[in-house]
């Protein structure tokens, strides 16, 4: 019997540019139907994180059980290991891992029917198919597929020693139903050429780093540029065939693409490395080479053991010799259950406990046994292995719109769920619950850890210890994603080996093993001996030109402004200052190395001293301007006014009450605070809201960015909004290379010109510099500007400033002009909804003679009103993004 879930008539109307949600009827099957592992329950998030609204992926809602590895952005995350089994076999899309190398590309509803990829390169007939021919013009397949990254379990590697990849622990790795049409299907449109051997993709997603310049110098000591794209390559024949099941697709579970899983078109590879299936598919390149995209050469390779981080960066050949790139997944295996720092109760527990987990093998390998050991693998128990991939093999019919044709193939690109009933009384006299997984070609799991340079494909033996504690028995897994702990950390600080081959336990008379050596890296560059003294330092002193100190010599950060991971903030704020403790506490080893290319000179003993002493820097005389921009000012916290549940007004007294605050209109100045759980320095910029001739005080409005379940919240906000009243925080400034002259007078790095009118284009707290820009305007009644203010909130009790902003409209409609948007509005709400879109900006925004564009609000906001801007005729000079 042949059953439709789906009809076609039904996958016309959920198209994914419609965004229409799959209801539980459109796929439950008759009782009569084989009994097929469905999707879990799944709740779409609605809601951008607080943590994401400060960053390019302001546009993304998302799950805040995912456990953030790389702190807030870019965004890669893992789920909780026992959530993501507990599932099923089926991992929802919210739970689903994320692997981001950059920014997630905002795509809307109304661009995703002609969202185009293009078919070139060595074909004889080159394409360009928009989405909707994708869904027309060829044929539709659903199949399950899980995607796994080659850094799966790299924690472990870190562990023993750092890698230069981030700390993935066991749950890099989830399972969905893709929908879509065959690869091979596109690439047969086109034609492929006999010379063509490899399949090259390329997403859209803007990276910093991306396609090779192949101008640059063949050795590639630097192969970066601005930019670019991720990008990866597979053979053309395994794209070709059938077996290998790789696929386009547009749906998961049923449903449109998130953003974050490559809305609304990617490539799924299955049964190789999470790296190969690109995500927002652009381009479909055949060549007969491997790509030259820069992550597909130095990202996803396991290079040999021996080879040190030193040595893989001294010489580029080991990262250009395709032996080392890895494609198929090795085998590898996990437990969930028990769960990590699991405590069994010796005195409750069943006669057995069932440890449970999950195996999985490459290149479309079954698994064929999974073993467990309690003594340390001098012998093995065999597991049950659930197959549910099969159970789709039984199944002819249509699911989601798309065909599934599984019935001829024997390729497994799924994991398995294993278990085993365990007498409790044999956990109890064991150390350890040892696990191997074997596929069909005999690959099994090696005892050892094979450590590489990138961490990658780490997949020996998964080890849980057992710890008799009175009458409970304790479990710890190797690692924790998120948190310490974990036995490998424990043994490694009692001094174990955790490569000897018995988990870093000594043997009788063994010494502990030392720790490793603090590497002195030289940071200063050979052959530059100049004295530079405390009055040249202090000359250099600026946001433009910051020189700083670490170690008694001088470093010119100029050239790193745009490439400093922590942007130019990190540099500038240092400008003039002795930063060697905070330099050397958080940098890497990577970073001293480079810091030679920036050396330029020793600061003389006395000099040193001075700028060391603070007790020197403080003038008894009373300052008619509070901010400096060479040294730190302290203002201190008197009141706190609560705007909302999430927005505060902080007022602090300046250092006398006839004091300026000394900040010109347009610019910012520098915060430092203390982390009060930490301690360590805090550093933002702000732009205050108080009048700049407010006498003896400043007014900063700031939005609270509270912690949520595995969120930490926002540093700096969280800061301020622990500080007691009395409290002092750092101030320095001005920064900024806008500047507002008045009557429409404008210099921009110091270069002056005439205005007629501004358009202001504004986000949340965005507000503030934008408001201080026109306050001045407004304040001036001979001042001839005319501003047109487009602010985008999400709730109405979300916008700042409101009153203030009906009172400058009242009191000349025709010189000030306010639009609000919102994209939650209540029913009551009469204005416009929606975010500041290309319509909104057409209408309120169009290019004008002697007019320029301000800008301010989150990451997303900012680039898409760029990108808008540029092409409704602005000029990239008309535009100042605060």
């Amino acid at each position: 019997m042949t059953t439709t879930f789906t009809t076609q008539a039904q996958v016309a109307e959920i198209l994914p540019f419609k965004n229409a949600e799959i209801t539980i009827e459109d796929i439950i099957p008759s009782p009569a139907e084989p009994d097929l592992p469905l999707p879990p329950p799944s709740t779409k998030p609605s809601e951008i994180l607080d943590v994401d609204k400060i960053t390019p992926d302001s546009h993304v809602p998302r799950d805040p059980r995912l456990i953030r590895l790389t702190g807030v952005h870019p965004f890669n995350v893992e789920p909780p290991l026992t959530a993501l089994y507990d599932e099923g076999f089926l991992t929802s899309p919210e739970l689903f891992y994320v692997r981001n190398h950059g920014p997630v590309p905002q795509v809307f509803d109304e661009d995703i029917p002609n969202w185009e990829i293009s078919i070139e390169g060595l074909v004889e007939k080159p394409l360009v198919l928009n989405f909707k021919e994708i869904l027309q013009k060829y044929d539709q397949i659903t199949a399950p597929i899980t995607l796994v990254c080659a850094g799966n379990r790299r924690k472990e590697q870190n562990t023993v020693r750092k890698s230069k990849g981030f700390s993935w622990g066991p749950a890099g790795l989830s399972t969905a139903l893709f929908t879509g049409p065959m690869m091979a299907d596109i690439l047969r449109s086109a034609k492929p050429l006999r010379r063509a051997k490899y399949l090259c993709m390329e997403g859209a997603d803007k990276l910093v780093r991306g396609t090779k310049d192949k101008r640059r110098d063949k050795d590639m000591t630097d192969i970066s540029q601005p930019n670019g794209f991720y990008g990866t390559s597979v053979k053309l024949n395994w794209a070709m065939d059938p077996h290998r099941g790789i696929m386009l697709a547009h749906k998961m579970n049923g449903e449109d693409l998130r953003p974050d899983h490559g809305r609304p078109l990617r490539a799924v590879v299955p049964g190789q490395i999470g790296g190969r299936s690109v995500k927002w598919l652009k381009k479909l390149i055949l060549t007969d080479e491997p790509s030259d995209n820069w992550y597909h050469i130095n990202d996803n390779r396991v290079l040999p053991t021996m080879v040190t981080p030193e040595m893989s960066a001294q010489d580029r050949k080991w990262w250009t010799d395709e032996r080392y790139a890895i494609y198929e997944l090795n085998v590898n295996s996990a437990v969930a259950h028990p769960q990590h720092e699991e405590v069994l109760d010796l005195t409750t527990a069943g006669s057995s406990y069932t440890v449970k987990g999950y195996a999985y093998a490459g290149g479309g390998r079954r698994i064929t046994k999974v073993e467990i050991s309690l003594d340390r693998g001098k012998s093995w128990r065999l597991s049950d292995i659930e197959y549910a991939e099969d159970k789709y093999r039984d199944f002819e019919g249509d699911l989601f719109g798309g065909k599934v044709d599984m019935w001829w193939r024997e390729s497994c690109f799924c994991w398995s769920f294993w278990s085993l009933d365990i007498p409790v009384p044999d956990l109890e006299a064991s150390d350890a619950i040892l696990v191997r997984a074997v596929d069909d070609a005999l690959s099994a799991q090696p005892r050892d850890m094979y450590w590489s340079v990138l961490g990658m494909m780490n997949n020996p033996w998964f080890r849980v210890t057992i710890t008799k504690e009175g009458n409970t028995l304790k479990f710890e897994h190797p690692t924790h994603p998120s948190k310490a702990g974990g036995w490998m950390e424990r043994v490694k600080k009692n001094g174990g080996d955790l490569l000897n081959g018995t988990w870093g336990e000594r043997m009788e008379g063994e010494e502990p093993v030392a720790p490793e050596p603090v590497i002195d890296i030289n940071m200063k560059k050979d052959g530059v001996n100049r004295q530079i003294d405390l009055q040249e330092l202090k000359a250099n002193n600026s946001s433009e030109n910051p020189w700083f100190v670490v170690n008694g010599e001088v470093y010119d950060g100029t050239g790193f402004l745009e490439g400093h991971p922590g942007g130019a903030i990190s540099i500038t704020s240092s400008a003039g200052l002795d930063v060697s403790e905070d330099f050397l506490a958080i940098h890497s080893e990577t970073a001293k190395k480079m810091m030679p290319d920036y050396h330029i000179g020793t600061l003389d003993p006395a000099s040193l001293k001075a700028l060391n002493d603070k007790s020197s820097s403080i003038s008894d005389e009373l300052r008619e301007v509070f901010l400096q921009s060479r040294e730190w000012t302290k203002a201190t916290l008197t009141e706190k006014k609560n705007v909302s549940w999430d927005t505060r007004i902080f007022v602090f007294d300046l250092e006398h009450e006839k004091q300026t605050l000394g900040l010109p209109i347009g610019q910012h100045l520098m915060i430092k605070v203390q982390d009060p759980i930490n301690g360590e320095a805090v550093i933002r910029s702000y732009t205050p809201m108080s009048d700049t001739n407010l006498i003896g005080k400043m007014e900063l409005l700031v939005k609270i960015y509270f912690p949520g379940d595995s969120i930490p919240g926002g540093r700096m906000t969280l800061a301020l909004d622990k500080l007691p009243l009395g409290s002092a925080i750092d101030c320095k400034g001005p920064t900024g290379r806008f500047e507002y002259l008045g009557n429409g007078r404008v210099s921009i790095s110091g270069k002056e010109r005439q205005l007629r009118s501004f358009k202001m284009i504004c986000g949340g707290t965005g507000i503030t510099p934008v408001f201080q820009v026109l306050r001045a305007v407004m304040q001036d009644t001979q001042d001839p500007t005319t501003c047109t203010v487009l602010y985008g909130n999400r709730q109405e009790e979300d916008i700042l400033c409101r009153s203030d902003l009906d009172a400058y409209v009242a009191l000349d409609k025709e010189k000030c002009n306010v639009v609000h948007t919102l994209t939650k509005g209540s029913d009551t709400w009469t204005g416009r909804r929606g975010r500041i879109s290309e319509q909104s900006l057409a209408e309120y925004a169009a290019p004008e003679e002697q007019s320029m564009v301000l800008v301010c609000g989150p990451g997303a906001m900012e680039k898409s009103a760029r990108e808008i801007l540029l092409a409704q005729g602005w000029n990239e000079s008309d535009l100042h993004f605060f």
